[in-house]
C-alpha cells in the first residue's frame, strides 16, 4: 500500500515537472515581475526538469 502511495506522489511530482518545462514563459509573466523574462522562463525550465527526473527517480526506485 506504501508503495502505490509512493508511486502516486512520484507521479504528481513529475507532472507538475511537466508543467513547469511547457508552461515557463506563462508562469513566468503571470507570477514574476522581471524585465528580463527570458532568465526567468530558463530558470523554471531547468527547475521543472529536475522536479521531473526526482519524480522518476521516486517512480522507478519504489518498485
Amino acid at each position: 500500500m506504501f508503495e502505490k502511495i509512493l508511486i502516486i506522489i512520484g507521479l504528481f511530482i513529475i507532472i507538475l515537472g511537466i508543467i513547469m518545462v511547457f508552461d515557463a514563459r506563462y508562469l513566468t509573466k503571470r507570477f514574476f515581475g522581471f524585465g528580463d523574462q527570458n532568465q526567468a522562463s530558463l530558470g523554471l525550465k531547468i527547475l521543472g526538469f529536475i522536479i521531473a527526473i526526482v519524480g522518476a527517480l521516486i517512480v522507478y526506485f519504489t518498485r
